[in-house]
């Protein structure tokens, strides 16, 4: 079996610091993979880096064997939410079908099926009633759903989520997770910026380790350890063996 994602030798920088260095690894067809570490890791640069919505300085990355440019059509990316322009005037179900302009194109009216495929995709994510409501006055949590709910009317191979969890009440954290396991299922690939250490064996069966270079990756159960973390997060790490 091939994999998805292919990074070799990735580098990006920030006004000449450089933020990510040496970035290699692999990614397998139905996984869902957790990037984790701390604080100016560089987690939300590499996805970004990896999408080209910032440079590299050096590296290559193929997704299913192409380049970004070529396979785009076939990767969904959620991004994080404080990077939103939430005060633009539109409401869900447009938003949703924002991710459909690749297939239907910019310039043209979205067709009843479109809309009908669009629909399906909020009722999937538990949002068909807001469907005409404004974005900006759902919670941060519908706001989510909704763009998961972009990402998912594409039937992309490959989704990127950053930190998607962040700040969500307990139903849509358990929606977006049964979402992203049934992809996984389906046999898509799903890279997934988190934050909750404690979360992290329930919720992925693979985990990138990454501190500005990439610590370690693999299954969950062979790369989460104890002494893992502790190289990636130093002695910013306290490790909980209890889950709360």
């Amino acid at each position: 079996m091939n994999a998805t994602i292919v990074v070799n030798n990735l580098s990006a920088a920030y006004r000449k610091a450089e933020v990510l260095s040496g970035i290699s690894f692999d990614v397998m067809p139905g996984t869902l993979t957790s990037i984790v570490g701390p604080n100016g890791a560089g987690k939300s640069t590499l996805i970004k880096t990896m999408l080209e919505l910032h440079p590299r300085t050096t590296g290559d990355v193929s997704f299913l064997g192409q380049s970004y440019k070529l396979a785009k059509t076939k990767i969904g990316y959620v991004p994080q939410r404080g990077s939103v322009d939430w005060d633009f005037p539109t409401d869900a179900l447009d938003v949703v079908l924002m991710g459909l302009y690749g297939k239907i194109g910019w310039l043209k009216r979205p067709r009843k099926s479109d809309r009908e495929q669009a629909m399906e995709a909020l009722r999937a994510m538990g949002m068909e009633q807001y469907a005409d409501r404004q974005i900006s006055q759902l919670s941060g949590g519908q706001q989510q759903r909704v763009f998961l709910a972009r990402a998912l009317v594409q039937d992309a191979e490959i989704y990127f989520l950053d930190e998607p969890l962040a700040g969500v009440d307990a139903a849509t954290e358990r929606i977006i997770m049964e979402t992203l396991q049934q992809l996984r299922t389906k046999g898509r690939t799903v890279m997934v910026v988190h934050h909750d250490l404690q979360t992290v064996e329930d919720y992925f069966d693979h985990v990138l380790l990454l501190n500005r270079t990439v610590i370690a990756h693999g299954a969950t159960a062979e790369v989460f350890t104890e002494d893992q973390l502790h190289r990636t997060y130093g002695g910013a790490l306290r490790w909980m063996r209890e889950k709360v």
